[in-house]
């Protein structure tokens, strides 16, 4: 299904001033060090979501929790902050330099991994996790802001597929690497002492990973700042004089959602099969690590081997596959985005069903790394029909709430998995049960309100052309 970083579409839609094309352009060298140090950054971010959630079996042994509340933690604990915080904080992209509102984010977020390492009870590791999401949330915004600055329109393509090594290689290399992490502290006592405190040994690979927060915080601060090519009054939501009630609202993007419901008929079947799909293609990688476990007697090295392999392949194939075949439809349908992306949600629906099935280790991965692909596959497709039929005038509020709505729903799927083991399935080594009822349940209503949203967005895409648009 759709994928959070691959929403980069947003900022490029953004039209230039006039004054902007009297700017000369910073230099391409660096424009590319940029490039690779928001890569960089994009790649901590994804590795420590990969490792965190390998790390599910250990958490669950050390501190003896349910899977309900293993699941919450591995989800809806990283976005709670991120729903009060998180879209206030991307606006600091249009105010401050990017370069230290990237920095900051990044560094705080290798601080919060690493204290998470320190933690000395579940409540404290809890605790760290709560502000993951708040801390990463002006990354997308700010990436993208800058490098449009950066690159001219005709890089662009070229610049955000590159940025995707960042989701890529965080993904499948934290799978490889986090799975012989976590064997090499397996091999210490269970016990261990960092800066004089007393942890688990699995904690370490937390103090590691926020060590390349920081790391990436210092790379982003050799980043040159490049000119905004924007007159500053364009990022202005309201009126200067407009009541500081009306701002705020502008502010937290209540102008893009009077928009969407206005058009209710045509965004709102996109709007919930994302919500729907997300539940399950964001809530399953979670549980990646405690299914192959309890299922298969696989430990996280041996699962993160084949899996990272199997993934980078996916995710490769998946972007150029899902590229052509849209492309393709392009050619013959007025609504080829979206007709598209209904036919690879039910290929995704039928690899996310099949693989809790699977009589063998290997054949679940295959199957999971399927789901994977077509999930890639998709992305390109969901994203540019959000950004066809999104007002120009705002477009980046439309497709932050849409983002949004992938993350928030995303990120409670892997509650919803752990609380249908814990509650429904009652049997919590049964959890390949959990996994598939909630595939039955979410993926087949997503690929039908996709299929529902086919008309409603062909009538639209034939309006804004009879309107010039």
């Amino acid at each position: 299904m759709a994928i959070a970083p691959t929403g980069a579409e947003a900022t490029v839609a953004a039209e230039t001033p006039a004054h902007a094309s009297t700017q000369p352009w910073p230099s391409e060298r660096a424009g590319f060090f940029a490039l690779a140090a928001v890569i960089f950054a994009t790649f901590v971010t994804f590795f420590d979501q990969t490792v965190f959630a390998m790390l599910a079996e250990r958490i669950k042994g050390s501190f003896g929790i349910s899977d309900a509340t293993l699941g919450f933690l591995l989800g809806p604990a990283s976005v709670i902050a991120y729903v009060i915080v998180g879209i206030p904080l991307a606006r600091l992209v249009d105010i401050y330099a990017r370069k230290y509102v990237l920095a900051g984010g990044i560094a705080l977020l290798g601080a919060i991994m690493a204290l998470g390492g320190l933690a000395q009870s579940f409540a404290q590791l809890m605790g760290t996790r709560l502000f993951v999401g708040a801390s990463s949330s002006a990354n997308g915004p700010g990436s993208y802001s800058m490098l449009v600055d950066y690159f001219r329109p005709l890089r662009i393509p070229l610049v955000f597929a590159l940025l995707q090594l960042g989701y890529i290689g965080g993904s499948s290399l934290g799978n490889i690497l986090g799975g012989q992490m976590i064997a090499w502290t397996a091999t210490m006592p269970t016990m261990i002492s960092i800066l004089g405190i007393s942890v688990f040994n699995w904690q370490l690979v937390l103090v590691i990973i926020g060590s390349l927060g920081i790391l990436a915080a210092l790379f982003l601060l050799l980043v040159k700042e490049p000119p905004r090519r924007s007159a500053p009054e364009s990022h202005q939501l309201v009126a200067r004089d407009a009541p500081f009630a009306r701002k705020i609202a502008a502010f937290m993007g209540w102008d893009a959602a009077v928009a969407i419901w206005r058009r209710k008929q045509v965004f709102l079947p996109l709007f919930a099969a994302l919500a729907l799909s997300a539940v399950e293609s964001q809530g399953l990688p979670a549980w990646r690590i405690p299914f192959m476990a309890r299922t298969y007697g696989w430990s996280e090295a041996e699962t993160g081997a084949l899996l990272g392999s199997l993934q980078l392949v996916a995710m490769l194939a998946g972007i150029a596959a899902g590229g052509v075949f849209v492309t393709w439809m392009g050619k013959r349908y007025k609504d080829a985005n979206i007709r598209a992306t209904a036919i690879i949600f039910a290929c995704t629906t039928v690899a996310t069903i099949a693989a809790p099935l699977m009589p063998t280790g290997e054949l679940a991965l295959t199957m999971m790394a399927l789901g994977v692909f077509f999930g890639l596959a998709g992305a390109p497709a969901q994203n540019a029909a959000i950004q066809r039929i999104a007002p120009n005038e705002m477009r980046g509020q439309v497709s932050a709430l849409y983002l949004f709505m992938f993350t928030f729903f995303g990120a409670m799927g892997s509650w919803v998995i752990g609380a249908v083991s814990t509650y429904v399935v009652g049997d919590e080594s049964q959890v390949w049960k959990a996994i598939l009822i909630t595939a039955v349940v979410f993926l087949p209503v997503a690929t039908f309100f996709m299929y529902r949203g086919i008309r409603p967005y062909r009538e639209e895409v034939e309006r804004l052309e009879a309107a010039g648009l």
